[in-house]
C-alpha cells in the first residue's frame, strides 16, 4: 500500500486557472472522493495525479517517491474511465491481460493473474465473451478488473458510475468499495453526485473553482461546513442573510428573529438542514414562524415541503412518512407554522 500527497499543486491553461494550489493527502487504504459541479478542478486534479496532465507548478509524491514529471506508464496508477474504455475487438480475458502485455509479463504469469481477479470480481465464467456481450455494470466491472492486475500503488477511478441506472449504480458503487477494502487500495475517486461520495468515501474533498473548499468526513462536512458552497453543495439546506443582532439573536434579511445556540457575532449567515425543521399547527418553541405550503414533493421515506413564509423567505422542510396512510397531512396553501430548535442553526461567514 502507498500514500499520495499533493504539495501546492496547480494547472493552468493560459490565464486560465483549473487548478489552483491544491494541497491535499490520501493515506494508505483510504478511499478519497474529489467531489464538486462540472468545471471545478476535480477530474484535472485526477488527472494530475494519473501523469496524462503535467502539472505547472507543485509537486505529487506516491509514498517518498516524486512522481510529478514522470510519465503514466512510470507511476503505476490503475485508471478505472468513466466510458470504461474496453478494447471492442478484444475478450474479456485481453482486455484484463493488456496491461501486463505491454509490461513484457510472462504468459503462465498473465494466466494466473487474469484468473485471480475475474475471480475478484466475479467474472470468471465470461472470461470469453467480447464487450458487447455484456452489460453496463459487467463492463465496469471489467474495466476495474484491469486496473487491478496490473497491481497498482494507486487506484483512480473517474466518474466510474455515471453510465449506469440507479439501481445497478448503487450496486456496483458497494462492489467497489468491498473490494476496495478487501484489498487495502489506496483509492481516489472523482464525482459530481452526492449520495455516491457520501456511500463511498472514507473522506471527502469539495472543490470549486480549481481550489479546495473543506476536506473532511461525511458527517464533519454536512454537520460543520466552513462556508456557503460547502453547506449548500452537501446535501440541501435553507440559508438565511443577515446579521447577529444580540447574544444567540440572528436577524434574517426579510426580518426573522432567529435565536441561535452558538456562533461567532461578525458572521452573516445561517443554515438550517430541512429536516431539523419542521411543520405545526400551531406556536412550537423558540423559532416558529408563520407561512403558508407552495409545493408538496413525495419522495418515499421523507415528503419534502416547499414553504413560503411570512417574511417573503423560502425554506425547504423535510417530513419522514413513518405511517402506512395515503393522505398528506399538509396540501399546498395549507397555513402552517414552521419551527426548529437553537441548535439545529449554524452561523457561516
Amino acid at each position: 500500500m502507498t500514500s499520495l500527497r499533493l504539495e501546492r499543486i496547480a494547472k493552468s491553461y493560459g490565464e486560465f486557472r483549473a487548478v489552483n494550489d491544491v494541497s491535499l493527502e490520501v493515506r494508505q487504504g483510504e478511499m478519497l472522493v474529489l467531489l464538486g459541479p462540472s468545471g471545478c478542478g476535480k477530474t484535472t486534479t485526477l488527472r494530475l495525479i494519473a501523469g496524462f496532465v503535467e502539472a505547472t507548478s507543485g509537486r505529487i509524491l506516491l509514498g517518498e517517491r516524486d512522481v510529478t514529471y514522470l510519465p503514466p506508464y512510470k507511476r503505476n496508477t490503475g485508471l478505472v474511465f468513466q466510458g470504461y474504455a474496453l478494447f471492442p475487438h478484444l475478450s474479456v480475458f485481453e482486455n484484463v491481460a493488456f496491461g501486463l502485455r505491454m509490461r513484457k509479463v510472462g504468459e503462465a504469469t498473465i494466466k494466473t493473474r487474469v484468473e485471480e481477479v475475474l475471480r475478484l470480481v466475479r467474472l470468471e465464467a465470461l472470461a470469453e465473451r467480447m464487450p458487447r456481450q455484456l452489460s453496463g455494470g459487467q463492463q465496469q466491472r471489467v474495466a476495474l478488473a484491469r486496473a487491478l492486475v496490473i497491481e497498482p500503488d494507486i487506484l483512480l477511478l473517474d466518474e466510474p458510475l455515471s453510465n449506469l441506472d440507479a439501481k445497478l449504480r448503487q450496486e456496483v458503487r458497494v462492489e467497489i468499495r468491498q473490494l476496495q477494502r478487501k484489498l487495502g487500495l489506496t483509492s481516489v475517486m472523482v464525482t459530481h453526485d452526492q449520495e455516491e461520495a457520501l456511500a463511498m468515501a472514507d473522506r471527502l474533498v469539495v472543490m470549486n473553482e480549481g481550489e479546495i473548499q473543506q476536506i473532511g468526513t461525511q458527517r464533519e462536512l454536512y454537520n460543520r461546513p466552513q462556508n456557503r458552497f460547502v453547506a449548500s453543495f452537501i446535501g440541501r439546506t435553507n440559508l438565511f442573510d443577515g446579521a447577529v443582532t444580540g447574544a444567540g439573536r440572528f436577524r434574517s434579511a426579510g426580518g426573522l428573529e432567529i435565536a441561535f445556540a452558538a456562533g461567532l457575532a461578525d458572521q452573516r449567515a445561517l443554515i438550517v438542514r430541512p429536516e431539523k425543521m419542521r411543520i405545526a399547527a400551531a406556536a412550537d418553541g423558540a423559532n416558529s414562524f408563520p407561512g403558508s405550503i407552495e409545493h408538496v414533493t413525495y419522495l418515499g421515506s421523507i415528503t419534502e415541503y416547499a414553504v413560503r413564509l411570512a417574511s417573503g423567505e423560502s425554506v425547504s422542510v423535510h417530513a419522514h412518512n413513518a405511517g402506512n396512510s395515503d393522505a398528506e397531512p399538509f396540501a399546498p396553501g395549507a397555513q402552517i407554522r414552521v419551527a426548529w430548535d437553537p441548535d439545529a442553526c449554524q452561523l457561516l461567514n
